[in-house]
């Protein structure tokens, strides 16, 4: 095992990637990094984005920044979770294996399917969480702890041209080095007016800590949330939001975008991931049609990346799924990145030379 970048640098980078309204204080290995104008008051937008227009606007910030668009990941996986949950999975060849390949790099816009989302008592999601959300990333090799800086200082530009300004950011963490198997790294969350909104990770493989690189990431719910801080439920789901309750949308949602993908429902696998989310929605909703939700949801995740199967189709196999009633399946291997199955690899994928 080799030695990474010092993280004592990260401090120094960031004050002169920033420049002198920004105030970068360290107490121990704690960071937190503030805007000099800070106390300002952040007024929210009055209207909400549509969701392409969101997401062009970010895209062409980061174009305008040299950071190109990259293609959105299989949602089907296969090492170590059955399905994508992060963007950073972009760069396993990079930083698991130590090879300076990567299955995509840039910004990258990802559907992603986690069921991690926080929780209350009664089991319910809250506000701000999804089983399914859009990790709008920047994903890239770097070669040194000077573009880690540069990356957050681009990042700021991007929020700005959403709405979101820099002096109502903030940065904050723990610059100790974290090791989870073959990759360590450091994470700095950033947050909106108090709201979270993401981290930035810098990221390298443990035995070869040449094989560098950051993950920026952030939802894409979640900054149109920290935009208009409209209700989460009527901003995800919109007007179905007061007919159905919100753990049924988000159930269904989340199966349209694996049905979407040609994920088909199964006992073990990314397809008990579907069995798992009907679940979730009351087999009384199959007779009356599930047809309105999930043309809404299918047109929302199109957005992003194309989908296998249509509406029409999407409807038919979730109506006939929830129609089968409630068994007991496996968990889908989508809880945590760990492991290393890769035999399901999908062929889709295409490493991108260094």
């Amino acid at each position: 095992m080799t030695e990474g970048p010092d993280p004592r640098l990260i401090p120094r980078h960031l004050r002169r990637a920033l420049g002198p309204n920004w105030e970068v204080e360290t107490e121990g290995t704690r960071l937190l990094v503030r805007h000099s104008h800070r106390h300002s008051p952040f007024v929210p937008a009055r209207r909400s984005l549509l969701w392409e227009v969101l997401l062009a606007k970010i895209e062409n910030a980061y174009a305008a920044q040299g950071v190109e668009r990259a293609g959105c990941l299989p949602l089907r996986w296969g090492r170590d979770t059955d399905l994508v949950v992060s963007a950073v999975q972009a760069l396993d060849p990079l930083l698991k294996d130590g090879i300076g390949l990567t299955h995509r790099r840039g910004f990258l816009p990802q559907p992603v399917v986690r069921f991690t989302g926080r929780r209350d008592a009664r089991g319910r999601l809250l506000d701000g969480f999804l089983t399914s959300f859009v990790n709008v990333s920047h994903v890239r090799p770097i070669n040194d702890v000077t573009e880690y800086a540069e990356a957050f200082d681009g990042w700021l530009s991007v929020l700005s041209r959403v709405g979101l300004h820099a002096r109502h950011v903030t940065l904050s963490g723990d610059l100790k080095v974290w090791h989870r198997r073959e990759v360590a790294g450091i994470t700095l969350r950033f947050h909106h007016a108090g709201l979270g909104l993401g981290d930035i990770v810098l990221l390298w493989n443990r035995d070869d800590p040449r094989c560098m690189a950051i993950d920026l990431g952030s939802g894409l719910e979640r900054l149109a949330w920290a935009r208009t801080r409209q209700p989460w439920s009527e901003l995800v789901h919109g007007r179905f939001s007061r007919h159905a309750d919100s753990g049924t949308l988000d159930a269904v949602r989340s199966a349209t975008l694996l049905l979407g993908h040609g994920i088909a429902p199964s006992s073990q696998g990314a397809g008990a991931a579907v069995r798992r989310l009907t679940q979730s929605i009351p087999p009384a909703t199959a007779p009356f049609g599930l047809s309105s939700l999930c043309r809404a949801y299918h047109r929302y995740w199109e957005t992003f990346a194309p989908m296998k199967l249509g509406w029409p189709q999407v409807t038919t196999l979730l109506e006939r799924e929830v129609s089968r009633g409630h068994v007991a399946v496996p968990r889908p291997r989508v809880e945590t990145r760990r492991g290393a199955d890769a035999e399901r690899q999908d062929p889709e994928l295409s490493p991108v030379q260094d």
